[in-house]
């Protein structure tokens, strides 16, 4: 595993497209922000992390409402101005799905990001 983000975002999604109810990933600092900015907003049910042997472990139990999900690379940097653009790049309408940007003040959604004022860069897309 070269990107340990991309593919647990990669495995959220092949999981839900399967149809299959809870997932297992590796732990990271930035899947657990991610995963708890996703359960705000209702996309995944719950998640919790464990201890796999030697390693943390993250189970997510999916809620069936993602449609698409996705790693945004290369990690584009938005200014406040710019994210009305890649909204409409990467998800379908305006109040469905978000975009996970990573901020000076931390990791937060688009609308988040837009009440604030302040931009980032870009980490994934979710609807």
């Amino acid at each position: 595993m070269v990107d340990v983000f991309a593919d647990a975002i990669n495995k959220i999604k092949v999981y839900e497209a399967a149809g299959m109810y809870e997932c297992v990933v590796p732990s990271t600092k930035l899947l657990l922000t991610v995963l708890a900015k996703m359960k705000e907003n209702s996309y995944i049910k719950d998640f919790e992390e464990f201890k796999d042997g030697k390693f943390n472990s993250i189970k997510i139990t999916l809620s069936k409402r993602i449609n698409d999900i996705g790693v945004i690379k290369p990690r584009y940097p938005v200014t406040l101005a710019d994210i009305q653009r890649y909204e409409t790049r990467y998800i379908p309408s305006k109040d469905f799905g978000m975009l996970i940007v990573s901020t000076p003040q931390g990791i937060m959604t688009n609308k988040q990001a837009r009440e604030k004022h302040v931009g980032g860069r870009l980490l994934a897309y979710v609807y």
